[in-house]
């Protein structure tokens, strides 16, 4: 079975044809320097236009990129995806939207700015759904973590540590950012410590930080208890962050931090509900307190309609430990009240049943967790990698797989449906994604190429492209 291409997608060779009619992106890539070590170049069309300076970023709101490369359908052999067909746009960008989806040689507005994407392909915008902006190594000489052997020993650990990282919190968290754009991603969850150490500065460092680059990240905050709600006593200043802009109550652990689960879990879900604010619970407890604190906040959720669909549980380790019956029940109810997931991708004896959730509806999002600081040396912002740990941890190693493992490193925007359809971008849709050196997302994902430019609602936050001349009725490549 065949998909014919969209009525605006002129008819290119296919991937297996891609490679064989191709030249390596040398000219690209030196011009974005797609040969670090490490990294893969994918081919492009020999006929890429050699770079002519400096790179360059738009500095109108409207203008055109050429040769950008799109995905258009899959290739089928007796009802299995064997490869993604591709061909090469124009997209007509204004106010941050995607205004037109134009083929090569379409003739364009007289005078519009007009840069050159060299055939590199689009896939979708990034997110970093669950991170730590606030508290970070990053920027410092490396220095491993000082461990304790549990999570009460280690907030310990953090009541010493975080006077030294406060001064300079704000720089820290503006470098993981910059270390964000580099790897693509320009959508976040940000947790940040609410803790009777750091009382709300810790918030206002990265309010300042978020706020020099509200143009190029956006970014929701969680207000967390890392010190443990009641062990700490802070829900005063918990109402105070809220107040100052944070979207999400955030939570730790009721019984081994809290040591009194219905009533962590009840003042979690008061806050929430005065305030209006959302959850994200860190629950990191095995079975049975995991299990019993996973089976309270959904019966929270489904007593009180105003939260369905603003709760997400962070990690839920819990969940690898329960057999098919009962994920297959907390599943449904997870789904029918809408209550995500967000997990690192965690290594270990336990392998988290991601693909099982999200066959049964649960959101699955991820994230990077920390970033080189005190609780784990490990993070380079990176969620095109998460992609292909998914995508490694679970098997999925076929072009159909390997391009559905890229959703849940994009907030599940793919550039195909299942049946091999255009499903994104599309006119109307943000002019925000990343631009690499792959002939399809499958390759991106199993490839890890470097990421050569990023848009955010239309800005250029990383990278850039070759400027061409402008002039009347330039065509479009």
């Amino acid at each position: 079975m065949t998909f014919a291409p969209p009525p605006h997608s002129p008819s290119q060779p296919g991937r297996r044809n891609f490679f064989s009619s191709a030249a390596k992106l040398t000219a690209a890539g030196s011009l974005i320097g797609l040969g670090a070590a490490g990294t893969t170049t994918a081919a492009a069309p020999a006929n890429c236009a050699k770079a002519s300076g400096a790179l360059a970023r738009p500095t109108v709101r409207h203008y055109a990129l050429s040769r950008v490369r799109l995905e258009d359908r899959f290739e089928f052999d007796g009802g299995k995806v064997m490869s993604t067909q591709t061909a090469l746009y124009t997209l007509e960008i204004r106010d941050g939207k995607i205004a037109r989806i134009l083929p090569q040689g379409a003739q364009l507005p007289g005078a519009l700015p007009h840069y050159d994407a060299q055939g590199l392909l689009l896939l979708p915008a990034l997110r970093d759904m669950h991170t730590h902006l606030d508290k970070t190594f990053y920027g410092e000489p490396w220095q491993a973590p000082r461990r304790g052997k549990t999570i009460v020993e280690m907030i310990a650990i953090e009541e010493k540590l975080i006077p030294r990282l406060l001064p300079k919190s704000q720089e820290r968290a503006e470098k993981l950012i910059e270390l964000m754009h580099s790897k693509g991603t320009t959508v976040a969850r940000s947790h940040c410590n609410i803790d009777p150490v750091s009382g709300l500065k810790s918030l206002e460092h990265l309010q300042l930080a978020l706020a020099r680059h509200r143009d190029s990240l956006a970014c929701e905050i969680v207000a967390f208890p890392q010190h443990g709600l009641l062990r700490s006593g802070i829900e005063p200043l918990m109402r105070e962050a809220v107040k100052m802009g944070v979207q999400y109550i955030g939570g730790l652990d009721p019984t081994n931090v809290d040591t009194h689960m219905e009533k962590s879990l009840d003042t979690t879900f008061g806050l929430a509900l005065d305030t209006g604010a959302g959850i994200d619970f860190h629950l990191h407890e095995a079975a049975p307190t995991g299990l019993a604190a996973v089976n309270y906040i959904i019966g929270q959720v489904e007593a009180n309609p105003k939260l369905r669909g603003k709760v997400t549980l962070s990690h839920a380790f819990v969940l690898a430990s329960l057999d098919d019956g009962q994920l297959a029940e907390l599943a449904g109810r997870m789904t029918a009240q809408k209550i995500s997931l967000a997990s690192t991708l965690p290594l270990g004896k336990g392998v988290m049943p991601l693909p099982q959730l999200a066959e049964r509806g649960v959101f699955v999002m991820t994230g990077t967790d920390s970033i080189t600081d005190h609780w784990l040396p490990f993070g380079n912002c990176d969620m095109l990698e998460k992609a292909n740990l998914y995508a490694q941890l679970y098997r999925k190693l076929d072009e159909f797989q390997l391009s559905r493992s890229l959703a849940i490193a994009t907030g599940n925007v793919l550039p195909l449906n299942d049946q091999g359809q255009r499903a994104w971008p599309l006119p109307g849709d943000s002019a925000s994604g990343v631009l690499v050196a792959a002939s399809c997302s499958a390759e991106a994902v199993a490839r890890l190429p470097a990421r050569a430019a990023v848009l955010h609602d239309g800005r250029v936050v990383y990278g850039g492209f070759d400027k061409e001349a402008t002039g009347k009725n330039k065509a479009a490549g």
